[in-house]
């Protein structure tokens, strides 16, 4: 069912030389929540649209599918889309993945442990990605200056965060935008499994604002070789990069950019 993903209201729009009414398009925000299985997992505030690339990308990038296939994703298994408002998606794995912790909470980038508990935890689930060639800086430019062409919700609202899995070649294979930048994130991601794409090797993940320790934990453990933001990562989001041996590039912009992670790469 397509949704609408923006709304347009009257605002005061307000110069030096005049007080006037013009419309103004706002994203929308709703809340959704994922089930696996026909258990609550977790429940986050997302722009409507791709919601089974979300819902499936969210149980990838949290390790609860433990491997195991997707064998169905729909609206609200338990009951009835419309009576929810297709806020609810489910996730299947017919039964086989292991039974998941039920969550309430919403899902925010302040959710969960201290820093070092996070990074064990990972460590414990995800091994270091092999080493691979870095990533040319003026192939990472030339895909961020493209991306402005592929957000539209962006350039229409100004409000949401955009991110795209890329190759070598610069090529931009999918992109998403959300009011979340980990939804757009797990949209992604969410995609690819789905077109039986992972792990996503040789691929480039994009961000288009600041890295932080959950799209840096996404990646990799979606396998991609590389993260890139055009903002600043988080300290946790380096130091996650660092153990996973994922590429990690910040403040793409302007013709520069600072590179974070592996301090050096084989040729």
């Amino acid at each position: 069912m397509a949704r609408s993903r923006t709304r347009s209201i009257l605002v005061r729009r307000v110069d030096a030389d005049a007080d006037r009414r013009r419309p103004d398009d706002l994203i929308v925000e709703e809340p959704m929540s994922i089930q696996l299985d026909d258990v609550e997992v977790a429940s986050t505030m997302r722009t409507p649209g791709h919601d089974f690339e979300l819902a499936v990308g969210f149980c990838h990038g949290e390790g609860l599918l433990d491997g195991h296939p997707v064998v169905e994703v729909r609206y609200c298994g338990t009951g009835s889309a419309v009576e929810t408002e297709f806020n609810v998606v489910s996730v299947s794995t017919g039964g086989k993945a292991p039974e998941p912790a039920v969550r309430t909470g919403l899902t925010t980038s302040s959710c969960g442990w201290c820093g070092s508990d996070l990074l064990d935890d990972l460590g414990g689930r995800l091994t270091a990605l092999p080493p691979r060639p870095e990533w040319p800086t003026a192939e990472l430019l030339d895909v961020a200056d493209a991306m402005t062409a592929h957000l539209p919700l962006f350039n229409t609202t100004g409000a949401v965060h955009g991110a795209a899995a890329f190759t070598h070649d610069g090529e931009v294979l999918v992109v998403r935008e959300d009011v979340g930048r980990h939804n757009a994130v797990d949209k992604v991601v969410g995609r690819l499994l789905l077109d039986d794409r992972l792990p996503a090797r040789d691929l480039g993940l994009f961000v288009s604002g600041r890295a932080s320790y959950e799209i840096v934990q996404k990646a990799w453990a979606a396998g991609f070789d590389s993260v890139v933001a055009v903002s600043a990562p988080t300290s946790l989001a380096v130091e996650t990069a660092r153990r996973a041996n994922l590429g990690l590039v910040g403040f793409l912009r302007d013709g520069a950019a600072n590179r974070y992670s592996p301090a050096s790469r084989p040729a």
